[in-house]
């Protein structure tokens, strides 16, 4: 039988899809049949990845796209899974990151009308009115398979859509009698289902750009994401040396521009101060970055003059967004950053005694900030500060290593003690829901098996990851990668946001934010029970270099390593707690 689901697992191998990360359910007989006979007769499907829950699907799938661009499948059950996958498809929407996600759905029958018709108690209760609905807000573009004459055109169709900037997820359902309908095959051209060319700057308007530049004295480069295509970040470098312009990165979740280069200025994730670059500048050109600056906290002068360029730079999905700005380009960065550099070298109008003092002044600058981060990495004696872990995992890096952050709290610490300064070496999720770091970092390994992944987490967002999916799916699919926890025994988010709103409250009179973990969990032995990874907890700082070297020598070797570090308590800023786990090494 040739059915709809074999049609449908057809059309992601013909789009180039390696991987379906699946959570199978009622709904897919169709599915599992076509895929267990095209093992048999030793047709290529993309690969089935097992995943006990759909988070971790999803997550992984994201770390697959973020590291190659190339957009994965994940079926889930019916609404329930497609409700489970829940933040993750948050973080895959808003940062923009393409995966195409099936689903299917109750049958439509039930007296044994069609093939798949209702035959278990579930198909009742699983019933609902509008299941793409739950996904609506979240996807760029949702569909009901209802037939197997055009499924391959509704899956180029999506992918289409998933690829095309900005990239996003998008959502395919189809029921039981529609997924084993049989159907006749199908050829389709791929290649006319090609996502739409990158965008770049009217000709008239790059020239208005590049004069401003030209002119500007104090000009700034403020970015996000732009690393997200590696080939941005040596046009990057290329304008930053030209004009010798200054760079810093806002909450950066790609590598987007070289931490050793001298005109890296650092980064800020929520500081509660004004950054002095940002205040001088007199000109300021955003490249792909949601949100640049806080206003509240830290904004460029009134006086200054913004561009901005952005594969969204709307942000039509964010309905309170604004940031006044005298040119705003949808255009793809890359591009825009080739015809800006291209303009201004033949144009040949740079002021170099201009850029001779900017540069002599942000090299000055950039020696500074890296030695006030070594200072600071050194400080607090016995405690293991977030600067201090950063830093020792600084010295374990080389050109092969990815680096994941989900530190929350310690996001700014990491994004500028880490120092990344490789392309596609350094990634967060981009996105509000915790819990990205552990699949992330499968499908990383998938997709890139020759790279060491780093996975640097708070503990709250190491719990929100189901490590015990994450490490029993580590361990079956051959993908280790070494985790460190920056353990402060709690969530410190919620303590900042109530003193930042309430700083002389009763919470903090009495300091009690409800956010403690006390007393805390051995984390590291759920990695240990559940995929057999090496597990560590260390408090003292005297050992804390030897047990990353160890976890980092294990995950070389094959084996997933966790190591849980103490840092400072959420409460009381110190690395002790009051009822401290016993210190464990498996």
């Amino acid at each position: 039988m040739y059915t709809t689901g074999t049609a449908f697992l057809e059309a992601l191998q013909e789009a180039g899809v390696s991987y379906i990360f699946a959570n199978l359910g009622s709904d897919h007989p169709s599915i599992i049949e076509s895929l267990a006979i095209a093992k048999q007769e030793n047709r290529e499907l993309p690969t089935v990845i097992t995943c006990p829950h759909e988070f971790v699907a999803l997550s992984a799938a994201h770390g697959y796209a973020q590291a190659t661009g190339k957009p994965q499948a994940v079926i889930v059950h019916v609404e329930c899974g497609t409700q489970n996958m829940g933040g993750a498809i948050h973080n895959a929407f808003k940062s923009r990151v393409p995966v195409l996600v099936f689903a299917g759905s109750s049958p439509y029958t039930q007296e044994g009308e069609l093939t798949g018709s209702r035959n278990e108690f579930i198909h009742w209760i699983q019933d609902v009115f509008d299941q793409r609905g739950i996904m609506r807000g979240y996807s760029k573009y949702d569909n009901e398979i209802r037939t197997g004459a055009n499924v391959k055109q509704l899956v180029h169709r999506a992918l289409q859509v998933a690829k095309s900037d900005p990239p996003g997820p998008v959502y395919l359902m189809g029921a039981r009698e529609a997924m084993e309908q049989e159907t006749t095959p199908v050829t389709i051209q791929k290649e006319l289902w090609e996502p739409i060319a990158p965008a770049a700057v009217p000709p008239n308007l790059i020239e208005e750009l590049v004069k401003d530049l030209l002119a500007a004295k104090k000009p700034l480069i403020v970015t996000s994401y732009l690393g997200r295509k590696k080939e941005a970040v040596k046009e990057l470098v290329r304008l930053s040396d030209n004009l010798a312009i200054p760079v810093i990165e806002s909450v950066p979740h790609h590598m987007n521009f070289p931490a050793d280069h001298p005109m890296h200025c650092g980064s800020y994730w929520n500081d509660a101060k004004q950054n002095e670059l940002l205040a001088e500048a007199d000109l300021v050109l955003v490249l792909d970055s949601d949100v640049p600056w806080i206003p509240t906290k830290n904004k460029p002068s009134e006086n200054a003059t913004v561009y901005y360029i952005d594969i969204d730079p709307l942000k039509e999905e964010m309905p309170l967004w604004y940031i006044p700005s005298k040119r705003f380009f949808k255009a793809d960065a890359h591009t825009a950053l080739q015809q800006i550099n291209v303009l201004l070298e033949e144009k040949k109008e740079i002021d170099q005694k201009a850029v001779a003092v900017r540069r002599a002044e942000y090299t000055a600058l950039h020696g500074h900030l890296k030695e006030e981060r070594r200072q600071a990495e050194q400080a607090g004696e016995d405690v293991i500060t977030p600067e201090y872990l950063t830093g020792c995992v600084r010295e374990l890096m080389d050109e092969n290593t990815i680096i994941l952050n989900e530190g929350i709290t310690n996001y700014g610490v990491i994004s500028n003690h880490i120092e990344a300064s490789v392309p596609g070496s350094y990634y967060g999720s981009g996105a509000g829901s915790l819990g990205w770091n552990g699949g992330a970092a499968i499908g990383m390994k998938l997709s890139q098996p020759d790279k060491t992944i780093i996975s640097l987490t708070g503990d709250g967002s190491y719990l929100f990851s189901v490590p015990s999916t994450v490490h029993w799916m580590t361990k079956r699919y051959n993908t280790p990668f070494l985790t460190v926890i920056y353990n402060n025994r709690g969530w410190r988010a919620p303590k900042h946001s109530t003193l930042g709103v309430h700083p002389d409250g009763v919470a903090n009179a009495h300091q009690d934010f409800y956010v403690h973990f006390d007393p805390p969990a051995d984390l590291a032995g759920v990695a240990a029970a559940a995929g057999d990874a090496h597990a560590i907890t260390v408090k003292d700082r005297s050992k804390l270099k030897e047990a990353l070297v160890e976890g980092l020598k294990q995950v070389k070797e094959g084996r997933s390593a966790v190591i849980d570090v103490y840092i400072p308590h959420v409460y009381t800023d110190e690395a002790v707690t009051t009822e401290p786990v016993k210190e464990t090494v498996r």
